[in-house]
Protein backbone atom coordinates (compact mmCIF):
# COMPACT_ATOMS: atom_id res chain seq x y z
CA UNK A 1 0.00 0.00 0.00
CA UNK A 2 1.22 3.23 -0.90
CA UNK A 3 1.41 6.07 2.24
CA UNK A 4 -1.07 9.00 1.64
CA UNK A 5 1.90 11.49 0.22
CA UNK A 6 4.49 10.38 -1.83
CA UNK A 7 7.81 11.58 -2.36
CA UNK A 8 8.35 12.53 -6.02
CA UNK A 9 12.06 12.08 -7.33
CA UNK A 10 11.79 13.96 -11.01
CA UNK A 11 13.82 16.92 -9.46
CA UNK A 12 16.90 15.36 -7.50
CA UNK A 13 18.97 14.94 -10.29
CA UNK A 14 21.66 17.56 -9.27
CA UNK A 15 21.97 15.11 -5.89
CA UNK A 16 24.74 12.86 -5.29
CA UNK A 17 23.68 8.92 -4.04
CA UNK A 18 24.22 10.41 -0.26
CA UNK A 19 22.14 12.88 -0.42
CA UNK A 20 19.71 11.21 -1.88
CA UNK A 21 20.15 8.67 0.94
CA UNK A 22 19.50 11.38 3.37
CA UNK A 23 16.33 12.10 1.90
CA UNK A 24 14.85 8.82 1.38
CA UNK A 25 16.03 8.18 4.95
CA UNK A 26 13.74 11.70 6.68
CA UNK A 27 10.72 10.52 4.27
CA UNK A 28 10.47 7.27 5.61
CA UNK A 29 11.45 8.75 9.04
CA UNK A 30 8.28 10.81 8.46
CA UNK A 31 6.55 8.55 7.42
CA UNK A 32 6.09 9.07 3.81
CA UNK A 33 7.47 5.80 2.46
CA UNK A 34 6.79 5.88 -1.41
CA UNK A 35 8.78 6.88 -3.73
CA UNK A 36 7.83 8.44 -6.90
CA UNK A 37 9.92 7.40 -10.33
CA UNK A 38 9.48 7.38 -14.33
CA UNK A 39 12.51 5.90 -16.40
CA UNK A 40 12.58 9.05 -18.32
CA UNK A 41 13.30 11.52 -14.92
CA UNK A 42 16.50 13.66 -15.18
CA UNK A 43 16.84 12.10 -19.01
CA UNK A 44 16.96 9.01 -17.82
CA UNK A 45 19.47 9.21 -14.63
CA UNK A 46 17.62 9.71 -11.42
CA UNK A 47 16.49 5.82 -11.14
CA UNK A 48 20.23 4.93 -11.01
CA UNK A 49 21.08 7.92 -9.12
CA UNK A 50 18.44 5.98 -6.60
CA UNK A 51 19.70 3.05 -6.67
CA UNK A 52 23.18 3.97 -5.99
CA UNK A 53 21.69 5.64 -2.58
CA UNK A 54 19.85 2.33 -2.06
CA UNK A 55 23.02 0.53 -2.39
CA UNK A 56 24.42 2.59 0.71
CA UNK A 57 21.83 1.55 2.83
CA UNK A 58 20.26 -1.87 1.51
CA UNK A 59 17.70 -2.11 4.60
CA UNK A 60 15.83 0.41 3.12
CA UNK A 61 14.40 -1.42 0.37
CA UNK A 62 12.43 -3.30 2.59
CA UNK A 63 11.11 -0.02 4.28
CA UNK A 64 9.96 1.63 1.05
CA UNK A 65 7.49 1.59 -2.14
CA UNK A 66 8.80 2.22 -5.34
CA UNK A 67 6.36 3.58 -8.08
CA UNK A 68 7.80 4.24 -11.79
CA UNK A 69 6.20 4.75 -15.17
CA UNK A 70 7.40 3.83 -18.36
CA UNK A 71 6.31 4.61 -22.35
CA UNK A 72 7.72 8.01 -23.08
CA UNK A 73 10.66 8.26 -25.66
CA UNK A 74 12.26 11.33 -25.13
CA UNK A 75 14.81 12.85 -27.94
CA UNK A 76 17.73 12.84 -25.78
CA UNK A 77 21.69 12.04 -25.65
CA UNK A 78 20.97 9.34 -22.97
CA UNK A 79 19.02 7.45 -25.69
CA UNK A 80 20.45 8.07 -29.22
CA UNK A 81 18.13 5.47 -30.98
CA UNK A 82 15.12 8.08 -30.31
CA UNK A 83 14.92 9.78 -33.38
CA UNK A 84 11.33 11.56 -32.31
CA UNK A 85 9.20 11.75 -29.07
CA UNK A 86 6.81 9.06 -29.23
CA UNK A 87 5.06 6.78 -26.80
CA UNK A 88 5.41 3.18 -26.52
CA UNK A 89 3.23 0.94 -24.90
CA UNK A 90 4.22 -2.49 -26.73
CA UNK A 91 5.41 -5.83 -24.76
CA UNK A 92 8.98 -5.35 -26.31
CA UNK A 93 9.41 -1.45 -24.63
CA UNK A 94 7.20 -2.51 -21.40
CA UNK A 95 9.61 -5.37 -20.43
CA UNK A 96 12.90 -3.59 -21.58
CA UNK A 97 11.89 -0.59 -19.51
CA UNK A 98 10.80 -2.61 -16.14
CA UNK A 99 14.10 -4.74 -16.52
CA UNK A 100 16.28 -1.50 -17.18
CA UNK A 101 14.61 -0.01 -13.67
CA UNK A 102 14.80 -3.00 -11.70
CA UNK A 103 18.96 -3.02 -12.93
CA UNK A 104 19.03 0.96 -11.82
CA UNK A 105 16.91 1.15 -8.96
CA UNK A 106 19.02 -2.23 -7.60
CA UNK A 107 15.71 -4.08 -6.58
CA UNK A 108 14.41 -7.48 -7.36
CA UNK A 109 10.69 -6.17 -7.78
CA UNK A 110 8.65 -2.60 -8.47
CA UNK A 111 5.63 -1.78 -6.20
CA UNK A 112 4.10 -0.20 -9.18
CA UNK A 113 4.61 0.21 -12.64
CA UNK A 114 2.29 2.77 -14.57
CA UNK A 115 1.94 4.39 -18.51
CA UNK A 116 3.15 7.14 -18.44
CA UNK A 117 0.88 8.73 -21.03
CA UNK A 118 -2.27 7.44 -23.11
CA UNK A 119 -0.58 5.56 -26.16
CA UNK A 120 -2.83 6.20 -29.13
CA UNK A 121 -1.32 3.05 -30.64
CA UNK A 122 -1.83 1.06 -27.13
CA UNK A 123 -3.06 -2.85 -27.73
CA UNK A 124 -4.88 -3.55 -24.99
CA UNK A 125 -4.35 -7.32 -25.17
CA UNK A 126 -0.23 -7.13 -25.71
CA UNK A 127 -0.56 -4.48 -22.23
CA UNK A 128 -2.31 -6.61 -20.41
CA UNK A 129 -0.38 -10.16 -21.59
CA UNK A 130 2.88 -7.78 -20.87
CA UNK A 131 1.71 -7.04 -17.47
CA UNK A 132 0.26 -10.31 -16.19
CA UNK A 133 3.23 -11.92 -17.50
CA UNK A 134 5.33 -9.44 -15.56
CA UNK A 135 3.41 -10.08 -12.38
CA UNK A 136 3.79 -14.22 -12.41
CA UNK A 137 7.46 -13.12 -13.14
CA UNK A 138 8.15 -11.57 -9.57
CA UNK A 139 8.98 -8.07 -11.88
CA UNK A 140 6.47 -6.52 -10.96
CA UNK A 141 3.25 -6.42 -8.07
CA UNK A 142 0.50 -3.74 -8.98
CA UNK A 143 -0.21 -1.71 -12.16
CA UNK A 144 -1.30 1.55 -12.89
CA UNK A 145 -1.75 4.14 -15.06
CA UNK A 146 -0.27 8.14 -15.44
CA UNK A 147 -2.67 10.78 -17.28
CA UNK A 148 -5.75 8.31 -18.31
CA UNK A 149 -9.15 9.96 -18.52
CA UNK A 150 -12.13 7.80 -17.65
CA UNK A 151 -12.64 6.17 -20.61
CA UNK A 152 -9.05 5.53 -21.35
CA UNK A 153 -8.89 3.84 -17.63
CA UNK A 154 -12.66 1.87 -18.45
CA UNK A 155 -10.68 0.48 -21.49
CA UNK A 156 -7.57 -0.85 -20.27
CA UNK A 157 -9.55 -2.15 -17.20
CA UNK A 158 -11.36 -4.82 -19.28
CA UNK A 159 -8.11 -6.37 -19.48
CA UNK A 160 -5.69 -5.67 -16.41
CA UNK A 161 -6.04 -4.44 -12.37
CA UNK A 162 -5.57 -0.87 -11.96
CA UNK A 163 -4.38 0.00 -8.88
CA UNK A 164 -3.23 3.79 -9.52
CA UNK A 165 -4.10 6.84 -11.99
CA UNK A 166 -1.42 9.30 -11.82
CA UNK A 167 -3.18 13.16 -12.37
CA UNK A 168 -2.60 16.77 -12.29
CA UNK A 169 -5.05 17.67 -9.51
CA UNK A 170 -4.00 21.14 -7.07
CA UNK A 171 -6.63 24.33 -6.59
CA UNK A 172 -5.40 25.24 -9.52
CA UNK A 173 -6.65 21.95 -11.42
CA UNK A 174 -9.58 20.78 -10.39
CA UNK A 175 -10.60 18.76 -14.10
CA UNK A 176 -10.54 15.38 -12.13
CA UNK A 177 -13.55 16.59 -9.79
CA UNK A 178 -15.76 16.86 -12.54
CA UNK A 179 -14.54 14.61 -15.75
CA UNK A 180 -15.15 11.64 -14.01
CA UNK A 181 -11.64 10.97 -12.64
CA UNK A 182 -12.19 10.77 -9.22
CA UNK A 183 -15.79 9.36 -9.65
CA UNK A 184 -14.20 6.23 -11.00
CA UNK A 185 -11.77 6.25 -8.06
CA UNK A 186 -13.73 5.68 -5.26
CA UNK A 187 -16.16 2.89 -7.68
CA UNK A 188 -13.11 0.97 -8.81
CA UNK A 189 -10.74 1.42 -5.30
CA UNK A 190 -8.09 3.20 -7.87
CA UNK A 191 -6.06 5.30 -5.88
CA UNK A 192 -5.68 8.85 -7.48
CA UNK A 193 -1.97 10.27 -7.01
CA UNK A 194 -1.81 13.75 -7.65
CA UNK A 195 1.14 15.16 -9.39
CA UNK A 196 1.58 19.01 -9.28
CA UNK A 197 -0.60 19.56 -6.79
CA UNK A 198 0.70 22.66 -6.02
CA UNK A 199 0.10 23.94 -8.84
CA UNK A 200 3.45 23.48 -10.68
CA UNK A 201 4.47 26.28 -7.77
CA UNK A 202 2.14 28.81 -9.21
CA UNK A 203 0.07 29.10 -6.19
CA UNK A 204 2.99 30.68 -4.57
CA UNK A 205 4.67 32.72 -7.43
CA UNK A 206 1.09 33.77 -9.34
CA UNK A 207 0.76 37.72 -8.56
CA UNK A 208 -2.95 37.73 -10.57
CA UNK A 209 -5.99 38.74 -8.70
CA UNK A 210 -7.90 35.08 -8.66
CA UNK A 211 -4.63 33.44 -8.07
CA UNK A 212 -3.54 36.22 -4.84
CA UNK A 213 -7.70 35.66 -3.73
CA UNK A 214 -6.87 31.76 -3.43
CA UNK A 215 -3.64 32.42 -1.70
CA UNK A 216 -5.22 34.95 0.73
CA UNK A 217 -8.14 32.01 1.35
CA UNK A 218 -6.05 29.31 1.90
CA UNK A 219 -3.69 31.59 4.54
CA UNK A 220 -7.20 31.80 6.28
CA UNK A 221 -7.98 28.23 6.24
CA UNK A 222 -4.75 27.43 7.28
CA UNK A 223 -4.64 29.49 10.16
CA UNK A 224 -7.64 27.39 11.46
CA UNK A 225 -5.65 25.13 11.88
CA UNK A 226 -2.52 25.98 11.93
CA UNK A 227 -0.85 24.95 8.77
CA UNK A 228 1.39 26.61 6.58
CA UNK A 229 0.12 27.21 2.79
CA UNK A 230 1.45 24.18 1.46
CA UNK A 231 0.35 21.84 4.33
CA UNK A 232 -3.50 23.23 3.81
CA UNK A 233 -2.96 22.11 -0.29
CA UNK A 234 -2.08 19.06 0.87
CA UNK A 235 -4.85 18.94 4.02
CA UNK A 236 -7.35 19.76 0.84
CA UNK A 237 -6.01 16.53 -1.63
CA UNK A 238 -6.49 14.31 1.75
CA UNK A 239 -9.62 15.41 2.83
CA UNK A 240 -11.28 13.93 -0.48
CA UNK A 241 -13.00 11.11 -0.45
CA UNK A 242 -11.49 8.82 -3.01
CA UNK A 243 -8.10 8.90 -1.30
CA UNK A 244 -6.15 11.74 -3.43
CA UNK A 245 -2.67 11.19 -2.26
CA UNK A 246 -0.27 14.14 -3.00
CA UNK A 247 3.26 13.44 -4.54
CA UNK A 248 5.71 15.93 -3.32
CA UNK A 249 8.21 17.66 -5.52
CA UNK A 250 10.69 19.15 -3.35
CA UNK A 251 14.18 18.23 -2.90
CA UNK A 252 14.70 19.50 0.63
CA UNK A 253 13.73 16.92 3.44
CA UNK A 254 12.49 19.76 5.70
CA UNK A 255 9.76 20.28 3.56
CA UNK A 256 9.39 16.13 3.42
CA UNK A 257 8.81 16.46 6.56
CA UNK A 258 6.62 19.35 6.84
CA UNK A 259 4.38 17.45 4.53
CA UNK A 260 4.19 14.45 6.69
CA UNK A 261 2.42 16.29 9.17
CA UNK A 262 -0.43 16.81 7.29
CA UNK A 263 -1.26 13.22 6.86
CA UNK A 264 -4.17 12.67 9.85
CA UNK A 265 -5.43 16.12 8.93
CA UNK A 266 -9.34 16.72 6.93
CA UNK A 267 -10.60 19.74 6.45
CA UNK A 268 -14.18 20.72 7.45
CA UNK A 269 -17.03 20.47 4.78
CA UNK A 270 -17.09 24.30 3.90
CA UNK A 271 -13.35 24.74 4.57
CA UNK A 272 -12.65 22.41 1.53
CA UNK A 273 -15.72 24.07 -0.42
CA UNK A 274 -14.12 27.58 0.79
CA UNK A 275 -10.56 26.90 -1.17
CA UNK A 276 -12.64 25.24 -3.95
CA UNK A 277 -14.36 28.84 -4.33
CA UNK A 278 -11.65 30.89 -4.72
CA UNK A 279 -9.91 28.65 -7.22
CA UNK A 280 -12.61 28.36 -9.32
CA UNK A 281 -13.79 32.16 -8.82
CA UNK A 282 -17.42 31.27 -7.75
CA UNK A 283 -19.38 29.38 -5.50
CA UNK A 284 -20.52 25.44 -6.67
CA UNK A 285 -23.87 25.99 -8.83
Amino acid sequence: MISKIVTGVWNWGAHTPQQINELIQRSIDAGITTFDHADIYGGYTIEKLFGDALSLTPSLKDKLQIVTKCGIKLVHPNRPNHAIKSYDTSKQHIVTSVETSLKNLQVDTLDYLLIHRPDPLMNIDEVSETIEGLKKEGKIKEFGVSNFLPHQVEMLKSRVDIKINQIEISPLKTDALYDGSLDQCQQCGITPMAWSPLGNGKIFTGQDEKTLHLKNTLAQVGEKYNLALDQTIFAWHLTHPAGITPVLGTTKAERIETAAKVMSIKLENEDWFRILEAAEGNEVP
